[in-house]
C-alpha cells in the first residue's frame, strides 16, 4: 500500500483512534478483562479489519497500552499483544468473508493467552481451563457481538471507514 502523506497522516490518526478506544474499554471494564475467566468487551473491536487495515496497528497498540496501564506481567504485555497482531492480521487476510474474519483473533487468544497465564502469572495446572473460558469469552465477544457489530457498522461503513475501506483492494 503506497499513501500520500495526507492518507498516511489519516491512517494513523485512525489506527490511534481504534488504539484510544480499546485501550479505554479494557480499561473501564479491567475487572472482567484480565484472567483465566476473561470477557474482554474491547476485543468486539478485532472485527475491525473486515473494514479497514487502518485497525491492525490500531489493536495491536491498544492491547499494548491497555496491558501495560492495566499493570499487566511484562509477558502477557509482549505475548498479549503480538496474539492480538495475530488475530488483526487473520481477520484482515480473511474480510472477504464475514464470517470467518472472527476466527482468527478467537483461535490466537484461546491459544496464545492460556500460556501467557502459564508463564507469566504461574497459573500452572490452568492451561486447559484457561483455553476453555479465554475461548468462551472471546466467542461472546468477537464471535457473537463481534458479529452484530459487523452487521450494523456494515450499513455505515462508506461514511466511517470511507478511505480505507478494505474492499477498495
Amino acid at each position: 500500500m503506497h499513501y500520500k502523506t495526507s492518507e498516511r497522516t489519516y491512517f494513523m490518526v485512525f489506527s490511534a483512534a481504534i488504539a484510544a478506544v480499546y485501550t479505554v474499554l479494557t480499561v473501564i471494564f479491567a475487572p472482567v478483562s484480565f484472567g483465566p475467566i476473561q470477557f474482554r468487551i474491547s476485543e468486539i473491536l478485532c472485527i475491525l479489519p473486515f473494514f479497514t487495515p487502518a485497525a491492525i496497528p490500531g489493536l495491536f497498540i491498544g492491547c499494548f497500552l491497555s496491558n501495560l496501564l492495566c499493570g499487566a506481567a511484562t509477558l502477557d504485555v509482549v505475548f498479549g499483544s503480538l496474539a492480538t497482531l495475530l488475530g488483526a492480521i487473520g481477520s484482515y487476510k480473511l474480510r472477504k468473508s464475514r464470517w470467518l474474519v472472527c476466527v482468527p483473533p478467537i483461535l490466537a487468544n484461546t491459544i496464545i493467552i492460556p500460556w501467557v497465564l502459564r508463564y507469566a502469572y504461574g497459573s500452572e495446572d490452568m492451561i486447559w481451563y484457561a483455553m476453555i473460558t479465554v475461548g468462551i469469552g472471546e466467542i461472546l465477544v468477537i464471535g457473537i457481538l463481534g458479529n452484530i457489530l459487523i452487521g450494523v457498522l456494515n450499513n455505515y461503513r462508506h461514511i466511517i471507514f470511507g478511505r480505507f475501506l478494505s474492499d477498495k483492494e
